[in-house]
């Protein structure tokens, strides 16, 4: 066995040692778990993958609406709407609450 071979060998059982030190750590006796760093990276994939989607649902929207108002003939692409005055709120007699 030469030295270089030793040294590597050498090197990577210490990293090993290490992770494995820091595992019982974070996790105690439940070393089938895992790291940290491998859920927060499912985490960030799993927002970033939402956001896409969202983006791609919002866009997909605005086309579709872009469309329709292009080969409608109403000149408001959100389509025709009526406007219904509403009549103004009507007041409780004041003498009902002197009353008790």
């Amino acid at each position: 066995m030469s030295a270089q071979d030793y040294d590597s060998q050498l090197l990577e059982s210490v990293s090993v040692r290490r992770r494995r030190l820091r595992d019982a750590v974070l996790f105690g006796g439940q070393r089938q778990r895992r790291t940290v760093d491998e859920r927060l990276g499912k985490v960030f994939a799993g927002v970033v993958i939402a956001a896409v989607l969202c983006a791609g649902c919002v866009g997909w929207s605005f086309v579709s609406h872009r469309v329709l108002g292009q080969s409608g003939q109403s000149s408001n692409p959100y389509g025709t709407s009526t406007m219904v005055p509403s009549s103004p709120p009507t007041q409780a007699p004041t003498g009902a609450s002197s009353a008790r």
